[in-house]
């Protein structure tokens, strides 16, 4: 008779979820990946998407052609609704799982700090489909601008970018070079010096967590590619119209992209409890939730504290990579009955990317900005997507812009309706 395979339930297909179900695809285990998308998305360069940079495409790979021959790993298109802990079983809405473990890797969402009226009208960035949605924003604006009156044109050309984070930075960077290089020869007969593009950021300095070397330098780079950087900037609200900030000062958008913060997006069962700041889930030094043996948590919805990480380690790809690889690790040694091996993390530096031959790097023993930055950011983001075929269609469209200071990808697409 033969022996029944014990069941790894894998929940979320992005860096660490998919990382672990490559690691183990060729073990004893019977692997079920679960995600709302049947494809993984490589974060760190929605951006580009969203500024008609890249095709959508290019940073995204389907699930179950990097499984193909593998029948021990079944990919799932699904949304969550429960986590059962006492009957081990996970509940969406294409059927339920049963596991023997479980590893929760569901990433973060955004996060509108309670604030409806922002959650409901800004525009988002943590997918490929809210990537897509913000490139038809972005590109309808200046459609909307040929047929506007003097006073509508302000909401029109102020675009207006919340979170002086790497993403904030690179957005509004990239958002700086599309009015320089690229919006004037598609538009003629638009006046671009009207196109604001503002850098709102409550902190102190752009690129809270990197060195002050870094954080100037990619501030004198913003202020340089004409960005309005605004610090210490609080918002209070925003109708769809019009951005208010907390000193009483107003700007009028039709765009107001958040990338002010992020929350864990944990799944209904999960004691209450196990989370701790920014709605992570606790975990021991196995990347266990606190207090389970047979519930892993890795990645962004991860919260570890270590002597290297009093605060808990940052929600990185590289983090989300190394947890991954551990986890499978472990995985393998609990079929065997070996002891679980700790997860320690050498932080190998941060990044950002503000334009053109301008990006700031930070290694854990120097820190430089500029050219070279930029070629080691390229590379190092070259490195990490998924497929051979997608890393050779980047750099072809990256080579192509950075030589004719152009892209040819600004399509509108918009959802068509079914006549009834």
């Amino acid at each position: 008779m033969a022996m029944v395979k014990k069941q790894v339930v894998i929940l979320g297909a992005g860096f660490a979820g998919l990382q672990l179900a490559r690691r183990i695809r060729s073990s004893d285990y019977e692997i079920t990946l679960i995600d709302q998308y049947n494809f993984h998305q490589f974060q760190p360069l929605l951006y580009q998407v969203a500024t008609a940079r890249l095709e959508p495409s290019s940073i995204s790979f389907p699930l179950r052609k990097v499984f193909q021959k593998k029948h021990n790993v079944h990919v799932r298109l699904a949304k969550i609704k429960q986590v059962e802990t006492a009957s081990k079983k996970v509940i969406t809405d294409a059927g339920d799982f049963s596991y023997d473990y479980l590893v929760i890797a569901t990433g973060c969402t955004t996060n509108y700090f309670g604030n409806t009226n922002i959650a409901q009208f800004a525009f988002p960035m943590k997918s490929t489909t809210e990537a897509i949605t913000l490139r038809n924003r972005i590109l309808l604006n200046f459609e909307d601008a040929l047929s506007a009156t003097e006073s509508e044109l302000p909401a029109i050309m102020n675009i207006v970018v919340v979170g002086g984070g790497p993403t904030g930075v690179e957005l509004s960077g990239s958002l700086a070079e599309l009015k320089q290089n690229i919006l004037p020869k598609d538009y003629p007969d638009m006046d671009f010096s009207k196109l604001t593009v503002y850098l709102l950021e409550a902190g102190s300095a752009t690129l809270g967590v990197m060195s002050k070397a870094s954080q100037q330098k990619s501030q004198e780079y913003l202020e340089a590619m004409g960005v309005h950087v605004r610090l210490n900037a609080h918002v209070k609200d925003y109708d769809g119209k019009t951005v208010t900030l907390d000193d009483g000062s107003t700007i009028p958008t039709n765009t107001l992209i958040w990338a002010a913060g992020v929350t864990g997006n944990v799944p209904t069962g999960i004691d209450k409890e196990k989370l701790v700041r920014g709605n992570r889930i606790k975990v021991d030094a196995y990347n266990l939730m606190d207090g389970s043996d047979n519930i892993f948590a890795i990645g962004d919805i991860a919260y570890m504290e270590s002597s290297s990480f009093p605060k808990g380690h940052p929600q990185l790809a590289n983090v989300a990579i190394a947890q991954a690889k551990n986890t499978a690790e472990n995985l393998g040694n609990l079929l065997l009955g070996k002891p679980l091996k700790i997860f320690t993390y050498k932080n190998p530096g941060t990044m950002a990317t503000v334009g053109k031959r301008k990006a700031v790097v930070d290694l854990p023993f120097m820190s430089f900005q500029g050219r070279l930055a930029w070629f080691v950011w390229m590379f190092l983001h070259l490195m990490l997507i998924l497929s051979v075929k997608n890393k050779l269609i980047i750099f072809i469209n990256w080579a192509v812009s950075y030589f004719t200071n152009d892209t040819t990808l600004r399509l509108i697409l918009l959802p068509t309706k079914r006549r009834e």
